[in-house]
């Protein structure tokens, strides 16, 4: 199944980004004599309600969920990885302040406060990146926060700093390599948990803003024609529905991978 994951994402990404290389089709253009047709060897996977090319649609689309989706949890993961490593590593008030400010942003729902913070911002790709980031590095500074508290306990940890060795090369260079494994499984979550909290913001309306384009918002296009034109939801929502899946099978594994580290460990 990991295998299998890998690929389908691969094949997604390709699909994606240089799909349009091979399929030509403007995914703008309107043609009012190709309203609403079904899935079709001229138009693979239909058109929608203004006689736009879905495939078009859903290769173009795609870029913006894609890149939204990695740039939140690429910001997201540092973020995290910088608050996770100084409250494990310095403790004492910096760690006090760090379960302050986490509890504070967990004690709202992350999915209401990413509507509460678009509903009075106009919508974008960096903008969503930027809430997207904003709401979801959380996850990832507690596992870093805990796996810090474990190596910063650690024998030679404890020599180096005797030996009066800079904070910022015990950081870079003992604790980075040993928080990798758990800060790529954060990262894969968290493009997972972009490109579906970007699409629930575009299925309700708050999401990129047409000319522009992504799975979400396509996908909200086709709810107002779904019971007689299924494939309009149906393909943003299967792309959706892989990435997720090959993503949370691929963290599955990893998350593995570190629990038997951890054992031998």
């Amino acid at each position: 199944m990991r295998r299998f994951s890998f690929y389908l994402l691969g094949a997604i990404l390709l699909f994606t980004f240089f799909g349009d290389l091979f399929y030509t089709k403007s995914p703008y253009l309107l043609d009012r004599n190709a309203i609403l047709l079904p899935p079709s060897l001229d138009h693979p996977f239909g058109t929608d309600r203004l006689g736009r090319d879905l495939l078009a649609r859903v290769i173009e689309g795609g870029k913006n969920s894609l890149i939204i989706g990695v740039g939140s949890a690429l910001i997201a993961t540092l973020i995290g990885l910088i608050a996770g490593v100084s409250a494990g590593f310095f403790r004492g008030v910096v760690d006090r302040v760090f379960v302050i400010v986490v509890d504070l942003f967990l004690t709202f729902p992350t999915f209401f406060l990413l509507l509460a913070l678009v509903s009075y911002i106009q919508a974008s790709a960096l903008v969503l990146i930027i809430v997207i980031s904003f709401t979801g590095w959380m996850g990832t500074a507690r596992m870093v926060r805990s796996e810090s508290y474990g190596i910063a306990r650690k024998p030679f940890i404890k020599i180096l700093q005797i030996a009066q060795v800079p904070t910022s090369t015990i950081i870079f260079k003992y604790f980075a390599p040993l928080l990798a494994p758990i800060v790529l499984v954060g990262f894969t979550f968290g493009v997972g948990g972009a490109i579906l909290a970007e699409s629930g913001l575009s299925f309700l309306g708050l999401g990129v803003l047409p000319p522009e384009m992504s799975w979400g918002s396509i996908l909200s296009e086709g709810k107002e024609v779904i019971d007689i034109a299924w494939w309009v939801s149906f393909f943003p929502g299967l792309m959706i529905f892989l990435v997720t899946l090959a993503l949370m099978d691929l963290s599955d594994y990893l998350q593995k991978r570190l629990s038997r580290r951890e054992r031998v460990i």
